[in-house]
C-alpha cells in the first residue's frame, strides 16, 4: 500500500510539469507559415485598431455569379466568378481582406475584369461563406483559416481553371499573403502575383518554388507589415533568384480599401494603375 501511495504522489507532482510542457509546445512554437504569422496579428489590439469596421455597401447589377468547385481535402469551396467575354485560359485569382468575400471585393473583382479585358476572374472565398462586419468576427474568421484549408481552396480553384491555365493572383491584407501563396502553389501555371500589404513569405526554400514575378505594394506607416519586414522579403526574393518589384506608399495599412474610413484615394489609384499594368504585361 505504501508503494502505491508513493507512486500516486509522484504522478500528482509530475502532472503540472507535463501540462506546462504540452502548453509550451502547442502555444509558444513559432509559426512556420507566413499566413499563420499574419493571422496571429489579429490578436494584437493595435493591429485591430488599424481596421475600422467597413462602411455599409451593397453591389448593384452584379456582372458575376457565385460558383462552387471541389477541393483536394474532399470538401467544396466557392468563388465569385466573372467570365471573360471570349474563351481564354487566362485567370486572375482574387483574395479578399480579413472581412471576407463581401460586396467590396466583388466590386473590385468586376473592376479588374473590366480593365484587364479578356480574363476570367475568380474571387475566392477563404472563409467558406462567412463575412465579417465587425473586427471581432474578422479576427475569428481569419484565425480559423488553416494553411491546409487555404491551400486546398487554392488548388481546387486552379483545377477549376482547367488543364493548362495561365494564372495571376492579387490580394489585400490577409489576402495579400494568400496571393503570394497561391502563386507558389500554381507552380509553372503562375504568371504574376500582386501583394497589397500582406505578410510575405520569407522562407527562401519555399520562395524558390515560385515561378512568377511579384509586385509588392506596401505602406510606410504600417506598423504590422513594417518596412523592415518588406526589406527582408525583398532580400529573400533576391536570395531565391526571383523577380520582385516593391512600391512603398506614405500611407497606413489598408489604404487601398474603399470601405476603410482611412482610405487614401490618391495612393490607392496609383497602386491600382501599377497593378493593372503589371498584370496586363504578364497575362499577355
Amino acid at each position: 500500500m505504501e508503494k502505491l501511495i508513493f507512486v500516486f504522489i509522484i504522478l500528482l507532482l509530475s502532472m503540472p510539469v507535463a501540462f506546462a510542457q504540452q502548453k509550451m509546445s502547442c502555444c509558444t512554437k513559432p509559426a512556420s507559415e507566413a499566413t499563420t504569422q499574419f493571422a496571429m496579428l489579429g490578436s494584437d489590439k493595435s493591429f485591430q485598431a488599424k481596421h475600422d469596421n467597413p462602411l455599409p455597401f451593397s453591389l448593384q447589377n452584379q456582372k458575376g455569379k457565385m460558383v462552387t468547385f471541389k477541393t483536394p481535402d474532399g470538401k467544396t469551396a466557392s468563388a465569385y466568378e466573372i467570365k471573360a467575354p471570349k474563351k481564354t485560359d487566362n485567370y486572375l485569382l482574387v483574395f479578399h481582406e480579413w472581412w471576407g468575400l463581401n460586396d467590396y471585393i466583388k466590386q473590385e473583382a468586376e473592376r479588374l475584369a473590366k480593365e484587364l479585358g479578356n480574363v476570367n476572374v475568380l474571387a475566392l472565398d477563404l472563409y467558406d461563406g462567412r463575412v465579417a462586419a465587425e473586427r471581432e468576427k474578422a479576427v475569428e474568421y481569419m484565425q480559423s483559416v488553416t494553411p491546409e484549408r487555404g491551400k486546398a481552396i487554392i488548388n481546387g480553384a486552379i483545377a477549376y481553371a482547367g488543364k493548362d491555365p495561365d494564372i495571376a493572383t492579387i490580394g489585400w491584407c490577409f489576402g495579400g499573403g494568400w496571393s503570394l501563396q497561391a502563386a507558389i502553389e500554381a507552380g509553372d501555371k503562375a504568371e504574376a502575383a500582386v501583394i497589397y500589404y500582406g505578410m510575405p513569405e520569407r522562407d527562401v526554400e519555399r520562395l524558390k518554388k515560385l515561378d512568377a514575378p511579384v509586385l509588392g505594394i506596401f505602406a510606410k506607416q504600417d506598423g504590422s507589415i513594417t518596412p523592415e519586414i518588406v526589406a527582408d522579403f525583398e532580400q529573400k526574393m533576391k536570395q531565391a533568384d526571383k523577380k520582385v518589384t516593391i512600391k512603398m506608399y506614405d500611407a497606413v495599412h489598408a489604404f487601398a480599401n474603399p470601405s476603410n474610413p482611412k482610405y487614401d484615394k490618391q495612393a490607392a489609384e496609383d497602386a491600382h494603375k501599377l497593378a493593372i499594368e503589371f498584370l496586363k504585361k504578364h497575362l499577355d
